[in-house]
């Protein structure tokens, strides 16, 4: 059953807030991500495009940390000014990156206090001017350890990041991934979110090879609307994601067009989310940007997803 706009559903989270409850409703969920911004302006701008989205009814929204764990303190404010003040459940990014296991434990309190149910439990980047990740005295190195600490702290609905690509530091590309995968499942994982990619081929090669090797957790493939081209072979250089020939032949053309940049990364994406539907994909996650726009399109554009309201 598709959700129905935040009016039909009223103010405040709504009894199926947990992931593992949403994801149990057998339909592809629709949710997407947002970063704290540093200023107060920044996080108007974000409040204004999460109103906004709340139109399309996301079945969760996720709250990143800052770079190197940064912005926690404005992530869980956020997180909770969602769980209080919208229907949408949260999803609260948690990073191994400078956290002792006392102080992710009294985060996890305060989560559960808050009413916060869903953590993504990730390893982190590292800090700026480290070269690799090093875990702090008292931390952990591996979000796979992060993962068991969670669901030793109490009843949290825990999902994980992975790469269909690969991750930047794994030597054995996509089958160290899946290894991975499989141990954060085993940790306690209900789901994983992907990083961003434009290959949709990648991501089949990638999810046959999970379900080969055990993995039965749903795996969210993550999209990312391209407004800025050459910015996005930035992003896709440090995270790993390929620019197929294909993407490049379409945009280097119009890459100085923002408007043309914009029109054709609303197409593609439509046409990568439904085909990514029409494969079986579990729901589709939307790196944001903090923006609404471009996601507001996308999703309208794909019928049968969710409703298309007149006004916003």
């Amino acid at each position: 059953m598709t959700p129905g706009t935040d009016a039909e559903r009223g103010p405040g989270p709504t009894p199926s807030a947990r992931l593992d409850a949403i994801l149990a409703q057998g339909r592809p969920t629709l949710s997407c991500e947002f970063f704290p911004p540093k200023s107060d302006r920044g996080e108007a701008n974000l409040w204004q495009a999460l109103a906004r989205l709340q139109a399309i009814a996301p079945d969760f929204v996720s709250v990143t940390y800052g770079a190197g764990g940064s912005t926690q303190a404005r992530t869980r404010r956020i997180v909770r000014r969602i769980r209080r003040e919208t229907s949408l459940p949260p999803v609260a990014h948690l990073t191994c990156v400078g956290a002792t296991r006392r102080e992710l434990t009294a985060l996890l309190d305060g989560y559960r206090a808050d009413g916060i149910d869903n953590i993504l439990a990730l390893r982190g980047d590292p800090p700026e001017g480290m070269a690799r990740f090093e875990a702090v005295a008292g931390g952990f190195a591996h979000a796979s350890d992060l993962v068991s600490f969670i669901t030793a702290r109490g009843d949290f609905s825990v999902a994980v990041a992975t790469y269909p690509e690969g991750h930047p530091e794994s030597p054995g590309g996509m089958m160290d991934d899946v290894r991975y995968l499989k141990l954060k499942q085993e940790c306690g994982a209900v789901a994983a979110i992907t990083q961003y990619f434009f290959d949709n081929e990648a991501f089949y090669r990638f999810r046959d090879a999970a379900a080969a090797a055990g993995v039965t957790i749903p795996i969210i493939p993550g999209i990312m609307p391209i407004a800025d081209y050459h910015r996005i072979v930035g992003f896709s250089a440090m995270c790993g994601a390929s620019i197929p020939t294909w993407l490049a032949a379409r945009m280097e053309p119009i890459a100085g067009d923002s408007e043309a940049v914009r029109a054709a990364g609303v197409e593609l994406a439509v046409a990568q989310c439904a085909d990514l539907l029409a494969h079986g994909a579990p729901g589709l996650h939307f790196y944001c940007l903090n923006r609404a726009e471009m996601t507001l399109e996308i999703v309208r554009a794909l019928p049968g997803v969710r409703p298309r309201p007149t006004a916003q």
